[in-house]
């Protein structure tokens, strides 16, 4: 943990050095925020082999609130963010639009608890770590939700997972909200995976989101960024000892570390994008963004329910072949 934080605080550090934005200008690269998350791996695998084209620079910040704020600030284009985040930032007045789907969680999000706490509702009156305003508070409304709890019957502190092991090994918490590597650092310190995602699959949707006011002047980069993906997550089904070599090397994590990260996500090819992103709502991201509506206005993340208009784009998919 320690290792990967100070990673992560160099990364952001880096980032803000990097700075300018793109705008709307199709001269200037496209700037695509990013943060470590196993899902986005494919991006980095891209980057490795020079695969990203000229015109695309990936920004490196700790977390999804850095790319939201640089968003926000008109510095990137586009940045990998959850579906949940997708529509916190278009509640706040910046429209976006959804184009690729990285990953699905299918475990990867998981509520860690002290040996004691065997069951959902054992965590009554135990204090819970939870970054505020991002997907942790979508596992934290299911986890009570399963426990017949609400969160006046719990005390809830705004931690993020990349401070959680230390809140732990304070004493500070019980109850622990997060994701890989953390969840994995916090079962060496004797935590147990009381929850995850698995108990409410597709619903946790991680995506590449643009700003929908920049999606028409940045497509021909956004096609190519997408082919780029997709030859990427070829190499990691393909040539998977080598992609995790590579990742664990980033990382500071081991091989079964780096391995183990990806137990918990479902990484779908262009044909999965294709059906995730069904525009027609029958299916995919824009029935779980229903959902999503209803859990976040009931969460108070939402003051009122995403009309959905303009969420999803699968036009800059690749048309042909897997990339």
């Amino acid at each position: 943990m320690q290792r990967r934080a100070f990673l992560l605080r160099l990364a952001a550090l880096a980032a803000g050095a990097a700075g300018a934005g793109s705008g709307c200008d199709p001269d200037v690269p496209l700037a695509v925020g990013i943060h470590p998350w196993p899902g986005y791996e494919p991006f980095y695998i891209a980057r490795a082999f020079g695969w990203l084209p000229d015109y695309v620079r990936l920004r490196e910040g700790g977390t999804a609130s850095d790319s939201v704020a640089a968003m926000k600030a008109g510095e990137l284009d586009a940045a990998a963010l959850t579906l949940d985040e997708v529509l916190a930032v278009r509640a706040s007045g910046l429209a976006l639009t959804v184009v690729l789907v990285f990953d699905v969680s299918v475990g990867a999000d998981a509520v860690m608890a002290r040996r004691d706490i065997e069951q959902p509702a054992d965590v009554a009156g135990r204090p819970i770590a939870v970054e505020r305003g991002a997907v942790g508070e979508l596992v934290l409304d299911k986890l009570l939700a399963a426990a017949g709890l609400t969160e006046a019957d719990v005390t809830v502190l705004d931690i993020a997972p990349d401070d959680q092991l230390e809140a732990w090994r304070r004493g500070e918490i019980d109850v622990a909200i997060g994701y890989e590597p953390v969840t994995r650092l916090l079962e060496r310190e004797g935590a147990r995976r009381l929850f995850d995602s698995r108990q409410f699959p597709g619903v946790i949707f991680d995506v590449l989101a643009v700003r929908s006011d920049r999606l028409s002047v940045r497509r021909s980069q956004l096609d190519a960024l997408l082919s780029a993906h997709f030859r990427a997550l070829d190499h990691l089904r393909v040539n998977r000892d080598d992609a995790l070599r590579r990742i664990a090397a980033w990382r500071g994590l081991s091989l079964e570390e780096t391995e183990r990260s990806f137990a918990g996500l479902n990484l779908p090819d262009l044909a999965g994008n294709r059906a995730y992103l069904d525009v027609t709502g029958a299916r995919g991201i824009l029935k779980s963004a229903r959902e999503l509506n209803v859990l976040m206005l009931r969460a108070g993340r939402l003051s009122v329910a995403d009309d959905l208009i303009g969420l999803i784009d699968p036009s800059c998919l690749p048309r042909n072949g897997s990339a």
